[in-house]
């Protein structure tokens, strides 16, 4: 019998397609017993353009995952992502003020709190805050609390976007009286099913490469570092087709899937690939180096991009478990290849650190599987060693952005 407080819906509203993953806890183990996917509309380069449209697909998604499993949903985790989100990073410090020259709690709270207070336009609100690691007196230190010491100070990675957007994703939901539990960055989601603590610590960067934005996470010491969203993705890949071979989008699609390659491996110029196959009546071909050619320069410009987006805070040295490229574009064959010559580290393709069926092992559903793990685990930690109504703060602070 399945508990109701065990099952969480994790709904990511993509750019190409709505995706709502239903789980449940079974003591350490994670099932998926329930999935709805249904093609987007209304929304643009992850970000929702049209309500009604993207409410309508999420629906029909959400009806196809309660369909499955035979029940309601009680609950979603959200995922958010979207050309609108961006970051800052604001630090903060404070004079140790706790007896005998000892950090207090409240010593650890006063510093966070001040690095938080950064002030945002009115139109941006806060969706995440990333706490870097903290420093007493210069040196690194995991847990401060009771080391003596005279300065301690700490970063924080704001993650803001536009209020507005946000309420809309919010909004969404809530028309079919589903609560959102939290709001979860799609990179961050992602990052948490495919590393590992000790990979975290050791310095990694998670690539999420959706259908019309590309997501990314940098872990160093064990915790985010850095967040962020970019609006270019796999779509992008099939409009330079498009436009390069002079082709229909839904023919560059098909084009792209069948031949594409995030690293050019043809050797020879006279290569031809035809573009329905049959060489009827209308049937083209196109030489296979161009169309690799096409798309590997738009890979490389995305790795090239989430590098700058990192800037000085990124460097191989402290990068030693790599880059994980995931998402529906990391299917394309040599894109592990094109990670490593941008970043001078391995790479490899993500997977899931859970036992799930083999579909659902692909780049894609990265994201929904990552919030499905948060959600779960969270309950679990309420239910353990959380105060009462935390996470009722939670969902009071969510609901917030629903009255905007």
């Amino acid at each position: 019998m399945i508990t109701k407080s065990r099952i969480v819906g994790a709904v990511e509203i993509g750019t190409s397609k709505i995706t709502v993953l239903v789980g449940e806890l079974a003591g350490a183990r994670l099932n998926v017993i329930g999935l709805g996917e249904h093609p987007s509309r209304g929304v643009v380069k992850g970000t929702v353009v049209d309500c009604p449209a993207a409410g309508e697909a999420t629906h029909r998604a959400i009806v196809a995952a309660e369909h499955s499993i035979g029940a309601r949903l009680q609950q979603v985790f959200l995922a958010q992502s979207g050309g609108h989100i961006d970051g800052f990073y604001h630090e903060a410090a404070v004079n140790v003020g706790g007896l005998e020259g000892r950090v207090s709690q409240f010593d650890i709270e006063s510093v966070q709190n001040i690095a938080k207070s950064k002030a945002l336009p009115p139109e941006r609100t806060n969706v995440h805050y990333l706490r870097r690691p903290y420093y007493l007196d210069g040196t690194l230190v995991a847990s401060p609390e009771d080391i003596r010491g005279n300065r301690l100070s700490v970063g924080i990675w704001h993650v803001h976007g536009d209020r507005h957007r946000i309420a809309d994703n919010i909004h969404i939901i809530r028309n079919f009286n589903l609560p959102v539990s939290q709001l979860v960055l799609s990179g961050l989601a992602s990052g948490n099913i495919l590393t590992t603590p000790e990979e975290r610590h050791h310095g990694i960067l998670v690539i999420d490469i959706g259908a019309g934005t590309t997501d990314y996470a940098y872990y160093r010491n064990g915790r985010p570092f850095i967040a962020g969203v970019l609006p270019v993705g796999g779509s992008h890949l099939t409009n330079d087709l498009s436009l390069g071979l002079r082709i229909t989008e839904g023919q560059a699609d098909k084009i792209k899937t069948l031949h594409g390659r995030a690293t050019v491996a043809a050797k020879d110029r006279e290569d031809q690939v035809w573009l329905n196959g049959d060489h009827g009546i209308g049937d083209r071909h196109f030489p296979r180096m161009t169309i690799e050619q096409i798309t590997a320069a738009r890979v490389r410009e995305i790795f090239d991009i989430v590098r700058k987006k990192l800037g000085t805070l990124y460097t191989p040295a402290e990068t030693l478990s790599g880059v994980v490229v995931t998402g529906g574009t990391s299917s394309l064959p040599g894109i592990e290849d094109a990670a490593a010559r941008v970043f001078e580290v391995t790479a490899r393709l993500g997977q899931p650190r859970l036992e799930v069926s083999e579909n659902l092992r692909q780049g894609q559903y990265s994201t929904v599987l990552g919030l499905l793990h948060q959600g779960l685990t969270q309950q679990v930690e309420e239910t353990n060693s959380r105060p009462p109504g935390f996470f009722s703060k939670v969902r009071q602070a969510v609901d917030n952005f629903a009255r905007l």
